[in-house]
Formats: C-alpha cells, structure tokens, sequence
C-alpha cells in the first residue's frame, strides 16, 4: 500500500516510545482474539436464555442487569457468546492505521484493510445513507416487551464512528471508495436522525425513531460526522448543518461548564459523566480545528475547566461524574486520554495514561474494566477496555509526534 506513515526519527521521542508498545501490545491481544469479546450489555447472548421457549420482558431484564452490574465476570458461567462488536471495529480500524503511520509496519496496514472491509460487510442498510452497524447482542429495554435483534438498528454514534475508521482509512491509503461510503452519512444523519430546527439551533435523534428527549452527547457526535465530511467534500450544507447542531448543544451547557446526558435532564437517570461530556468537548474541539472559528471558545473554555477539575484527580484518575467518585471506568480514562491530547495538554492526558497502567492494565496488552470503591472488575470487555484504549493510546502517540 502506498499510505502515509510519518517519519521516524533516529531518537524516538521518549514520551511517547513506551505509548506506541503499549498500544502494540493492546492490539496483538485483541488481534489475537480476532477482536472478539464480550461486551457491556451482552448477557442476553446467554445460550442458557436463547435456549428458553418463552421471552419475558422482565426475565431479559434481570440477567441482562445482573450480568452488568456484578462485581465479578458472570459471563463465562452463563455461557454468553463473544462476538465482534461494530463500534470496537471502527475504534480498532483507526488504532491500526495511526500505528502504521508511526511504525511503517505493514501487518497494521493490513489489520485496518480486513477491519473497515468488515464494517462494509455488516452494516445496516434500509436507511437513506450509511448508518453504521447495530450492536451485536440482543438488549432489553423499559419500552419494549421483547429484545431487540442483534444489528436491526444502528444510531448516531456507530455512525459516526464508522465513518471516520472509513475517512481515516482514506486518508491513509487513497481509498476514495471509504471516504463516498462516509458521505452518504450525512443523509442518515439529516433524514433519518430527523434533523430538526429549533430556537437554539437544530438537533437529531440518537436512533431512528420519534423522540421527546435529545441525548446531547449524541448530537455533538453526529455534528463532528458533519464536519468530518466537511473536511473532506468542501460542501457548505455539511457545515452548516453541524453549526447549527452545535449552537443547540452549546446553549444546553450548564452554568458548572458540563451537560448532562439528556435535553430534557430529566429523561435519563445519568448526569454529567465523565466520558460523554468528554464526546462533546472533543467535537467541539474539532469544529474548532477544521474551520478556525473562534465560535465555540468560551464553551470549551467552560467545558475544559469543569472536565479537568470536576471529572479528574490531579493524579489523572477519572471520576464518574461531576457528584460521583466511583466507579473509576477505563471507557473514562481512555476519552479523557483523547480530549487532553486533542487540548495539547499532553502532560496530563499522560498522566492518565499512567493512572490506567498502574490501576486497570492486567499487562500483556488487557485492560480491565473498572475499578470500584472497594473492589476492581478485574475482567476485560473488548470494545470498552480494548478498543478505547488503543484508539485512545493511538491518538496520543499520533499527536505527539506531530507536535515536535
């Protein structure tokens, strides 16, 4: 392939030598799994619940919850299948390209090639452009009396991040045919995600269906999509139609300097966590990057202050939210690694690099998933724990070196 890789220098910049192996070693574990694994919400992948003759909503419901929430890995005891999740593909896709441009090792040139294939392969269709791939296990929720099917349904988020694996991969290696697929994204978004004018600005749904509440970290992804494409087709619609997306998740910030989960607050029971104010700021930051506009900096001013001081130890260890310690979640460490990276605050998105080595990492390449108040979820899920630390570890290395 004739990609673009940066330039190794005779004297590898020392902050940034350990990084680079460590995000080696995350990939060869996942890589050696062929990226498969469980996941967050999988425990209806039970074989013990697929062989039952009925469903019932609130059966779903106990073992889908109690598999999340228990202390220790139930799911080899209730037999879940690991699978390969869609959202970890695109996270693992991009990890392998930015590891190609720092090391020139084609064997990631090739891991990235056989990763967005598969995400073309198993995405959604029916919709009016890509939309990305639904999650892999069956989940039950509230508003429903069954299940719903693995992969019937796809949303903003798996979206957006398909379609960067795809622009990046393009970027790298000249595949025009990714980045078109990644066009037809903003359809989905507009159409499909019924991209709505408001007072404050305009705003989408997080899935395909008619809503009351607007998940606003959703809404700031599917504006970064916008201005992804933007970047990349010069269109003026795209970026119109993200500014004004953005100008509705701005005007939602709290006085504090975060958001909470939902507009309106009271549709969710989460507040302001840690990694889905860190989705915002780093769409924020990226309106920033592409179009030079100072429009959003007060917000991002505020957003920066409230992340690092209310969302973050000075030792770099994520807290749950702005009222919550615990639990301390690798899926936090790993967007604050990206947000501080992306601020040029390499010291401290260092920081929390450290904190999850020395806190969450199993060594050889595992990450476990949380560390509680009393007790550590010592058990790995490859989407949460894998992939968003060598995506998270990729772009660090990445920004570091072009920073010299």
């Amino acid at each position: 392939m004739d990609g673009t890789q940066l330039t190794p220098t005779k004297e590898t910049h020392a902050v940034s030598t350990d990084v680079v192996a460590l995000c080696r070693d995350v990939l060869e574990y996942s890589r050696e799994r062929d990226y498969t694994g469980w996941d967050y919400v999988d425990g209806l992948s039970s074989e013990f619940v697929q062989w039952l003759p009925f469903e019932n909503k609130y059966l779903n419901l106990a073992v889908q919850e109690g598999i999340k929430r228990a202390p220790v890995n139930l799911r080899p005891y209730f037999r879940v299948e690991q699978r390969r999740s869609y959202l970890g593909a695109a996270l693992f896709a991009m990890a392998n390209v930015d590891m190609y441009r720092l090391t020139g090792d084609d064997r990631y040139a090739r891991e990235a090639t056989d990763l967005v294939s598969w995400l073309v392969s198993e995405r959604v269709e029916g919709f009016s452009g890509y939309a990305g791939g639904g999650h892999r296990h069956p989940i039950q929720s509230l508003g429903r009396d069954t299940a719903s099917t693995p992969g019937e349904s796809s949303g903003v988020v798996s979206a957006t991040l398909g379609a960067e694996a795809f622009l990046q991969y393009d970027e790298a290696f000249d595949a025009p045919e990714y980045a078109e697929l990644a066009h037809s994204a903003a359809e989905f978004v507009i159409e499909d995600l019924d991209y709505t004018a408001v007072d404050e600005g305009a705003h989408i749904n997080y899935i395909p269906r008619d809503t009351d509440a607007y998940t606003l970290n959703a809404n700031a992804l599917g504006a970064r999509l916008l201005v992804n494409l933007y970047a990349r087709f010069d269109e003026d619609r795209l970026l119109d139609a993200a500014r004004e997306i953005m100008d509705y998740v701005a005007s939602k910030q709290a006085i504090n300097g975060g958001w909470m989960y939902t507009d309106p607050p009271s549709a969710s029971h989460l507040s302001m966590d840690s990694f889905h104010n860190g989705f915002i700021i780093e769409s924020l930051l990226r309106y920033r990057e592409v179009t030079g506009s100072d429009r959003y900096d007060p917000t991002i001013r505020r957003a920066r202050e409230f992340y690092r001081e209310q969302l973050f130890e000075p030792d770099g260890a994520p807290n749950w939210d702005e009222s919550s310690t615990y639990p301390r979640d690798i899926h936090a460490a790993a967007q604050g690694i990206i947000v501080f990276t992306e601020l040029g605050e390499f010291a401290f998105a260092r920081r929390i690099i450290d904190w999850a080595r020395d806190t969450l990492y199993a060594g050889d390449g595992q990450f476990y998933y949380q560390q509680r108040r009393f007790y550590t979820k010592r058990f790995t899920l490859m989407r949460w724990c894998q992939a968003w630390m060598a995506y998270a570890l990729s772009t660090y290395a990445t920004a570091n070196e072009l920073s010299r």
